[in-house]
């Protein structure tokens, strides 16, 4: 008889409108890495929710170590040895990192908090998996990356024995996704059991040993990794053939549109500026990729180009008109899409519907109001257009709460909604982040159109596969500083690799 750590049989959760897990039977043994596949939506993160006490399902049971037990909250499970990393980090931004880690599991003498041991027990695995924090910085302050691995820590930090992974490496760099994934192998060597959400098809081929794959709701079979190929995971998970190449003709670059010069922007953890006098520029018909490390300046650089932050010097000019101390809304309504790092800070109003997520930036105009009042028919119509284009899933379709959809489907619906937007300049920020593999020919498929259709983009991205497939120039930005432009049909990924790192910067920049 095998060995299951853990055993969830006819499993079944219902939300309104719609059934995230249907009859669904999953197999964990002892000591293995198990993927967990399917399209955005498709119930994976349901399931993962129902196993850590999230959520209770309508029929099925639940074993641990082949006896039948009981998960009704997050509590249970950690009692039980199961620990989640979720794909939208709970954590609490005013927090520390250490307290972050230790919420809920307050070390204490006589009723009093005694953090020496706790934070060198952080320390060290931070130091033995190789998750280098600072138990002392804020998380609002911390990038996604590195609040990925408090949420990581988090987890080891309660010693647990059944590990769910959702989505890790959504918000990681190609070098952190390396690092995880010797992580996770090590964990699994300990004898530790992991169950791993995930969209990427290369990592399921490098670090697990089974796959189960979902497809809107149902459990569609399970495969031993070493016997498959990353085709036929991507067949069984949407249903299709899935071409992995991005189609582009050679571009055709006019008139100027973005032009960037000198701009420096002020980091808000230290003196010293996060970007030092970048300038460059991107044209009509052209993709512009920025490419870099997690935390080189990109975040900032994005967010003052946007309005999201201020710049201290330098000068933006869109379209010929200087746009740099123009507010947000006006760069919205003169030609500048922004498709959001974070989608959930500057992407969406979570506890708004879809319909009005849809009109954020456009709420004002004739077609959505009249003397101040929304046209709720006109708001509908819109929303139900970009859904069924872009395909973003939801129980209650457009009065669905955005909070409510899975992270994949929240990104179609901000990428539907900026794309549409009348722009001569589309900022996409990590675009398919948590996207399965036919969003993301799609969204891929679309970027080129707009390119082809006369617009500028300005890609930024930590996937390397994407930088050289979707681009026609690369810029790799090195600790706030554009350190080389290279053309991806001449570059190779060592090269890029070695701008990335600081190894290598052009010419031009020795100074």
């Amino acid at each position: 008889m095998e060995d299951y750590v853990i055993e969830m049989l006819h499993i079944t959760k219902e939300f309104p409108g719609i059934i995230a897990n249907d009859d669904i039977t999953l197999q964990l043994k002892r000591g293995e890495i198990h993927a967990l596949l399917g399209e955005n939506g498709a119930g994976k993160s349901t399931l993962m929710s129902v196993l850590f006490g999230l959520y209770t399902p309508e029929k099925g049971v639940i074993k641990k170590d082949g006896k039948e037990v009981k998960i009704n909250n997050p509590n249970d499970a950690t009692a039980l040895g199961i620990g989640m990393v979720h794909q939208h980090f709970m954590l609490v931004d005013i927090f520390s990192v250490l307290d972050n880690i230790i919420l809920g599991a307050e070390p204490n003498k006589f009723g009093f908090l005694t953090k020496a041991d706790a934070r060198k027990k952080v320390l060290d695995l931070s130091e033995k998996y190789n998750l280098k924090v600072d138990p002392d910085a804020m998380v609002e302050d911390i990038t996604v990356g590195m609040q990925q691995r408090v949420e990581i820590l988090k987890m080891l930090y309660r010693d647990n024995d059944i590990l769910i992974f959702d989505e890790p490496t959504a918000v990681l760099t190609p070098q952190e996704i390396e690092e995880l994934m010797h992580i996770m192998k090590e964990l699994a060597k300990e004898g530790k059991s992991i169950l791993f959400i995930t969209h990427k098809l290369n990592e399921i081929m490098e670090v697990a040993d089974r796959c189960s794959i979902l497809r809107k709701g149902k459990y569609i079979g399970t495969v031993d990794v070493a016997n498959t190929t990353k085709e036929e995971l991507s067949s069984m998970m949407v249903g299709r053939d899935v071409k992995f190449a991005v189609d582009k003709v050679e571009a055709k670059p006019k008139e100027e549109v973005l032009k960037v010069e000198n701009v420096c922007v002020k980091s808000k953890l230290h003196k010293n500026d996060s970007v030092h006098n970048v300038s460059f520029n991107v044209r009509a018909g052209e993709i512009v990729c920025i490419a870099g490390i997690d935390g080189n300046g990109q975040t900032e650089f994005i967010g003052g180009l946007t309005g999201l932050d201020d710049i201290s010097s330098g000068k933006i000019t869109l379209c010929g008109e200087d746009i740099t101390k123009k507010s947000i809304r006006y760069k919205n309504t003169h030609g500048m899409s922004h498709v959001p790092e974070d989608r959930h800070k500057h992407g969406l109003v979570l506890d708004y519907t879809v319909e009005e997520n849809m009109i954020l930036q456009r709420y004002f105009e004739p077609e959505f109001s009249k003397h101040g009042i929304l046209k709720k028919d006109a708001m509908r119509e819109y929303s139900d257009r970009l859904s069924e284009a872009f395909d973003v899933r939801s129980g209650k379709g457009s009065k669905s709460i955005a909070r409510s959809m899975s992270g994949g489907n929240q990104q179609k619906a901000i990428i539907a909604r900026e794309m549409d937007r009348d722009h001569k300049l589309l900022i996409a920020v990590q675009p398919t982040r948590g996207l399965d593999v036919g969003a993301i020919e799609y969204i891929h498929k679309e970027i080129v159109k707009e390119r082809d259709n006369g617009a500028a983009i300005l890609l930024v991205s930590l996937e390397l596969d994407e930088v050289m497939n979707l681009s026609d120039r690369i810029l790799v930005m090195y600790e706030g500083e554009i350190v080389g432009e290279v053309d991806p049909k001449k570059t190779t990924l060592q090269e890029l690799g070695l701008y990335m790192s600081g190894a290598k910067r052009d010419d031009r920049k020795e100074a």
